[in-house]
């Protein structure tokens, strides 16, 4: 398998997911493990009292990352537990950028973590989040 068509495998997969279509989240790459993915942030949908986006929906883009690292290894999962540390902030008309690795693929769970940018690269936040495999898809290998 090739990146191009996990990613379409992928990408369709999470089509049906209307919360993350609710929010916005765009996946832009996978690698086998590995995942990129982007929130645009709008003011009406993604922003707290005080302008900032919500860390609710950083928190949102990071799990998400980390599921889309899991399937492009083959993997249906759940969130098992996930662990945010947020630094900074960006405000609405920015983008959210996730970057997510798997760190450990085992039978019964998956480790993973993600990190989230602003549009210049700065750090948001650090995710840590350990996934229970359900089971595993029939189109995309664990490995390739």
């Amino acid at each position: 398998m090739d990146s191009k068509t996990c990613l379409s495998l992928v990408r369709d997969i999470f089509a049906t997911n209307h919360f993350v279509q609710l929010c916005g989240i765009i996946i832009d790459e996978v690698g086998c493990g590995t995942a990129r993915l982007r929130m645009p942030i709008i003011a009406e949908k993604h922003t707290n009292l005080s302008g900032n986006v919500h860390g609710g929906a950083l928190s949102t883009l990071a799990n998400t990352a980390v599921g889309v690292a899991c399937s492009s290894a083959g993997c249906i999962v759940v969130t098992q537990s996930i662990t945010t540390n947020f630094i900074r902030n960006i405000k609405a008309n920015h983008t959210a950028t996730c970057q997510a690795r798997i760190t450990h693929l085992g039978r019964s769970t998956v480790t993973v973590t993600a990190e989230v940018f602003d549009d210049q690269q700065h750090l948001m936040c650090q995710t840590l989040a350990s996934m229970f495999v359900k089971g595993h898809s029939e189109a995309i290998p664990a490995k390739w």
